[in-house]
């Protein structure tokens, strides 16, 4: 008879597709990257005083003055991006902690951008991590977002966690600890970021959207608001390397893509994470986004 509530506990404890952590991702493109210090890759963008950079880390922050910003030193037509990040706590709202690829200083008014943001929250509500491509946007309201959105599953507040992205001339590859969250392939040049980025971070207000579309506000009764970089990875093609420079994978495959088992850990965190999908959004006009036709 002992048997039998073994064999019910069995039946009525979740699946591991349903497990509170993603099933591995069972590759770790980070570990095919060298770390690098914050002065091997990047300089200071704007806000110097709200910055510190100590040997193995930096640290931004925003207060009723001013954020702070950073920028890589070249700039890349493809590769690996990444850094580990970690936020702060509490009441974060109107605040925005990004690391991301743009070209916007060399096509001000029609510059292309891949985003990581981290959406601050108020008080019991997770950070939003919104995914986010451009492509030649305009800056003036015209712009097309490509937003996916996830609520995370871990506090990132508590520790440092990885965050990439993966850009190829064939695919842009989201990752959060070597997991893939996001796949966006390149369907068409009209949809497709192919011109040199640089990488960028910063800390800065955002009240007019950042948390649940307005609502809320960045309090500076709540200041400063801070946020560390460490573990800095970028490697790749500068757009100085000579034309036979290979780009990069998120896989073992030298051609790109994603491992079945990648796929399978990316559609975990979509199906148990993902709070918005642009291309879901029925409200929007989506002949401007061919790229969600299958």
């Amino acid at each position: 008879m002992a048997l039998l509530p073994l064999f019910i506990l069995i039946l009525i404890a979740p699946s591991s597709s349903n497990a509170q952590w993603p099933p591995s991702p069972g590759y770790w493109p980070s570990s095919r990257f060298r770390s690098m210090s914050f002065y091997q890759g990047y300089r200071n963008l704007w806000g110097y005083s709200h910055q510190r950079v100590d040997p193995n880390a930096l640290t931004i922050w925003l207060d009723s003055t001013s954020g702070s910003g950073f920028k890589s030193v070249k700039p890349f037509r493809s590769g690996y991006f990444g850094a580990s990040v970690k936020l702060q706590p509490g009441y974060t709202a109107g605040v925005i902690t990004a690391f991301y690829l743009s070209n916007n200083e060399a096509h001000p008014g029609f510059h292309d951008e891949v985003d990581i943001e981290f959406l601050g929250t108020t008080f019991g509500k997770p950070y939003t991590l919104q995914t986010n491509v451009y492509i030649r946007g305009s800056g003036d309201g015209r712009i097309i977002g490509r937003e996916m959105k996830f609520h995370l599953w871990f506090d990132p507040t508590k520790n440092f966690h990885h965050y990439a992205i993966l850009w190829s001339p064939k695919e842009i590859i989201f990752l959060v600890d070597d997991v893939p969250i996001r796949r966006y392939p390149r369907k068409s040049a009209a949809t497709f970021p192919l011109r040199p980025m640089w990488v960028y971070g910063s800390i800065w207000d955002a009240s007019s959207w950042a948390t649940e579309e307005g609502k809320y506000k960045a309090d500076y009764r709540y200041q400063p608001f801070v946020a560390s970089y460490t573990n800095f990875k970028a490697a790749g093609c500068s757009a100085y390397s000579p034309a036979w420079c290979r780009p990069v994978s998120a896989s073992p495959f030298r051609s790109g893509g994603l491992t079945r088992q990648q796929y399978r850990t990316m559609r975990w965190v979509q199906r148990y994470h993902m709070v918005y999908n642009y291309c879901k959004d029925y409200k929007r006009d989506h002949s401007l986004t061919p790229e969600c036709r299958r």
